[in-house]
């Protein structure tokens, strides 16, 4: 006899993702504000992986210790702000944003295109070049984390807060419902 799992398709495996990582989100130890600031880091830091050449995530453990937030919940909201494909929807508006608060030409190093063959043997220059035509969608990206940081950590600090209302009312319904089965049970 064997089990056959039931099969989902994407949207659904991407539904269940979501659901699965915001219940681990709000069971993860801690209170509603070091959850929250956790969340909001991971989030909020996910927005600078591409323009950045994921190069931020070297700082990724470093801020969350010195924040005092939870790294699960920095690791969750990371996985969620991949999940939402919002750093490549934001990257245009990034780059508008970027070149309004920083109008001038960045023009250093050598333009030359990015190959990863020329990366294998030791040239570097279409790195630094891709890195530094990308000031202005790095610096729009940064103000997209910022801003998506501060709006997740309200909102998962109420989600948090509501859940924990609720598992707390729940808890307290099933002790009144056993006293009252034991207390007819002895009457």
């Amino acid at each position: 006899m064997t089990n056959k799992r039931k099969k989902y398709n994407f949207i659904q495996r991407l539904g269940r993702a979501f659901k699965f990582n915001f219940i681990k989100l709000l069971r993860s130890p801690g209170g509603a504000r070091k959850v929250s600031l956790g969340f909001a880091i991971g989030f909020g830091m996910e927005m600078v992986v591409l323009s950045s050449a994921s190069l931020i995530y070297i700082l990724f453990l470093p801020v969350v210790r010195l924040a005092k937030g939870s790294l699960p919940a920095a690791i969750i909201g990371n996985v969620i702000g991949k999940l939402t494909f919002l750093p490549v929807l934001l990257l245009p508006f990034a780059k508008k944003i970027g070149k309004i608060l920083f109008p001038m030409k960045v023009k250093l190093g050598h333009n030359t295109p990015f190959s990863f063959q020329s990366l294998l043997h030791g040239d570097f220059r279409g790195v630094v070049s891709l890195l530094h035509g990308g000031v202005h969608v790095l610096i729009g990206m940064t103000i997209f984390g910022i801003v998506l940081g501060v709006i997740s950590y309200f909102i998962v600090h109420y989600f948090y807060e509501k859940e924990k209302t609720k598992r707390l009312t729940r808890i307290l319904n099933k002790q009144s419902l056993r006293k009252n089965n034991l207390e007819n049970n002895y009457i």
